[in-house]
């Protein structure tokens, strides 16, 4: 499907797992995503969505370190 890439393809361009992807499709957390049949469709100029645990790792990490 012109303008758009699989969970194959989106896994491939983002560094991620197939299963990962489709845990993001599931979650809600891509923009535009559509779905046909059982197959989910993306964007192809879509961007990897940002992990949110990653955010308050390193907002704890850098509190740490001010108590040191």
């Amino acid at each position: 499907m012109k303008g758009y890439m699989s969970a194959r393809e989106a896994s491939y361009k983002w560094g991620v797992s197939e299963s990962r992807v489709h845990k993001l499709c599931q979650a809600g957390r891509i923009p535009g995503l559509e779905r046909f049949g059982r197959s989910w469709v993306i964007p192809e100029n879509t961007e990897k969505p940002t992990d949110p645990r990653k955010s308050k790792i390193s907002s704890a990490n850098s509190r740490t370190e001010e108590k040191l």
